[in-house]
């Protein structure tokens, strides 16, 4: 990988850790239910809305420039989500003046999280993003750099099968029914799969577009694939 700077880098980078951010402090705890026709109900956590780009934005950064970069993103993202954890807890625990004192239960709810979900959600986050990573890398170099949608699509499916099987059950086994627990795992699981699969056409044309503006395709074929490192060769 060469030693370069880069035009969008920075940008990519920036937005990969905008809608990590808001996937975990707006849409994480709320579960919803919709009535879908010859479906039923269909119950899901809302943060489904943001998650998925997430990992859309990790296929673009290792496709286009490789999987020692897009490993620093994901460090980068771990450490945003443990500092906006940190500052969410001191926020919380600050005393409420007198006169914005019935607003704290609210607040509590809305911004306060458990260590255990805090735990699950950096942990889940850290290991499905590498493994997507880490799975479109490996198959760039054994479909030689053909079937993109595949790459995309067959890496997401391992990332966010890693992610949604540390989460769920490290935050909310014993706190959710264990139907409600594999309903949500399933149901999520499922909906990122076919977020990625239906952003397909639009990635494509992002890749496109950045692979022609850095003139960058990299190919890792001498990575080391150790997650913990920030290096870039």
């Amino acid at each position: 990988m060469k030693n370069r700077a880069y035009r969008y880098y920075d940008l990519v980078m920036a937005a990969f850790v905008c809608v990590l951010l808001c996937a975990n402090l707006i849409g994480v705890k709320k579960v919803t239910t919709i009535e879908l026709p010859w479906w039923g109900a269909f119950t899901f956590g809302a943060g489904i809305l943001f998650f998925p780009l997430s990992y859309l934005f990790g296929d673009i950064l290792t496709e286009v420039y490789g999987y020692a970069r897009a490993r620093r993103v994901v460090w980068t993202g771990f450490a945003a989500l443990g500092f906006a954890a940190l500052m969410s807890w001191v926020i919380v625990e600050l005393p409420p003046s007198k006169d914005w004192a019935s607003n704290q239960a609210a607040y509590v709810y809305a911004y306060g999280s458990t260590p255990r979900i805090v735990f699950a959600s950096v942990l889940a986050f850290f290991w499905g993003e590498l493994s997507n990573s880490y799975a479109l890398a490996k198959m760039k170099i054994w479909t030689e750099g053909r079937h993109l949608w595949a790459r995309m699509i067959g890496s997401t499916m391992a990332g966010e099968a890693v992610d949604t099987l540390i989460f769920y059950p490290l935050a909310f086994y014993g706190v959710w029914s264990n139907q409600m627990l594999v309903s949500v795992m399933i149901a999520n699981y499922l909906l990122k799969v076919l977020w990625e699969a239906l952003a397909t056409p639009i990635t494509y044309r992002v890749v496109a577009f950045l692979k022609r503006a850095e003139q960058e395709d990299y190919y890792d074929r001498a990575t080391d694939f150790t997650p913990f490192s920030i290096k870039v060769p």
